[in-house]
Order: C-alpha cells, then structure tokens, then sequence
C-alpha cells in the first residue's frame, strides 16, 4: 500500500438498505389502527350475517344427515387432522354411535361456540349428548364500556382467542371402568411443564378436560362442520390415512367397525 492512502472502514461499499429508515409517526399510526378496528367491526358483523344465514341451510342438512347411516363418524375420520385423535380402536367403536353433531353459536358473538355430540345408546356411556362450550371471557375494561347500537364494544373488537376464550370442561358418564376410555387410554405428559402431552390418549379427553391443546374444537367447527358433506363424501380432509397400521392385533370380531370413505352410489333405473 502506497504512503498516504486510506484504508476503507468495512461495510463502506455496502448499499444502504432502500427500507431501513421507515418511521411511522404517532398521526400514522392512529389512522392504521382506526382501518383496522373498522375492518374488524366489518368482519364481525358478516359474521354475525353469515351465521344467521347459514343456520337453516345446516338444520335442513342435518335432517338429512341423520337419515344416512354413520355419516358423522365417516364425516369425521375423513378429516386426517381429527383422525389423529381418534387411532384407538376403542375411540372409533364408540363414534360409530355418534348420530348426529350440531354446533351452537351466540347471535352477538359468533366466534365462540358449543360443541354437542348425539350418541345413540351405546357400551360406554349413558349421556345422549356430549358437549364441550368454549366459552367468551370479557376483560375487566369492558364492565365500563358502552356499546354501539351493534352491541359492539372496543373489548369485542380485541377479541384474542388464546386471551378471551375459556374451553369448559364436561364430565362424561362412563358406564363402568372396563369401558371409560380415559382411564383405558390416559393423557400423558413427559415434563407436566410441557403446553402439549407427549400421549394425547384417547379422543374423550377432548370433552373431560378443559384444555384443548390440540385445537380439535376449531377444527370441528370451522372447518369439518361446515364442510360436512364433502368430507363425507371424500372429498375434503387431506392426505389418506393408511388404517391398516391402526389396527390392534386384540381387537374382538364383534367390535368390527368399518368407517372408511363412502363411494357414490349410482343411481338405479327401474
């Protein structure tokens, strides 16, 4: 290097990123966050709308579903995403009592809901109906807010399903212990520390404990519930599952149950 010159500082021929000095002013960001709650305000009530319409489309369907044989428990093994819940042999036995399945929503605030499972009489349980309520938990802010004449308030607007909604837990009556499934197949962590279990066990324990780690309840009601009929049909749920691989080798003859996809019947001519 000749006697007087220089040596570049490192990163001096680097190009300045084009986006590094964006700012956002206070003014700005007052307008961001005025969009954003009108758009929230706009999504809750086509909601609100969309449920309202929906509603006798879904009991016209459920008429009907309850006139086809298992079409629930087919529905919903079909979904890939609830089938991993269900492996045991003992989970899919007992859904193939599940007659009928309804989701109940709040007119005011749509984004919550009950689940309802109709069983017919079967070995396991004597309750007809199991439920699992997820249910809204207002903040502390909102007892001193006022609502709009949609009965909307900035509470409802910051609605966060992990903050402000509480699963509820619902106890089901086992028949006896040879037949309760969530003793026979227990929930198990390794590190009671852990968000989720490292044995989910069986499918029961969505309904007798209230946490839902595995978001069974938002994927039965906003996705397989709405989407039914394909999902009976085979036409919804993702990849197959291969249930050769569930199979128990001590499974019983009597206990047989066949829930794979339904093939489309062709129509008869007299």
């Amino acid at each position: 290097m000749s006697k007087g010159t220089k040596r570049a500082s490192p990163g001096t021929d680097v190009e300045k990123h084009p986006l590094a000095d964006v700012e956002l002013g206070d003014e700005e960001a007052a307008k961001l966050q005025a969009i954003t709650k009108e758009t929230s305000r706009v999504e809750l009530l086509l909601e609100r709308r969309a449920q309202e319409g929906l509603k006798p489309v879904y009991e016209k369907r459920r008429a009907v579903c309850k006139e086809i044989k298992k079409f629930w428990p087919v529905a919903l093994m079909n979904s890939s995403m609830f089938a991993i819940h269900a492996q045991h042999h003992d989970d899919q036995v007992a859904l193939s009592y599940l007659e009928d399945l309804w989701i109940v929503r709040d007119s005011k605030e749509p984004r919550v809901f009950t689940v309802e499972f109709y069983f017919k009489e079967n070995p396991y349980f004597t309750d007809s109906v199991l439920k699992k309520e997820y249910k809204y938990i207002a903040p502390p802010a909102a007892a001193n807010e006022t609502p709009d004449e949609d009965g909307i308030t900035d509470s409802v607007l910051d609605f966060s399903w992990e903050r402000d909604v509480a699963p509820q837990a619902y106890k089901i009556s086992w028949k006896d212990d040879s037949k309760n499934l969530t003793k026979l197949h227990p929930r198990e962590r390794f590190d009671e520390e852990d968000d989720m279990p490292a044995e989910p066990g069986t499918f029961f324990h969505y309904f007798e404990l209230a946490e839902d780690p595995f978001d069974i309840g938002v994927l039965i009601a906003n996705d397989v519930f709405p989407e039914a009929i394909d999902y009976f049909l085979g036409n919804a749920g993702g990849d197959d599952m291969d249930d050769s691989e569930d199979e128990e080798s001590g499974d019983s003859d009597e206990d047989e149950i066949d829930l794979e996809k339904p093939k489309p019947k062709k129509p008869r001519h007299a």
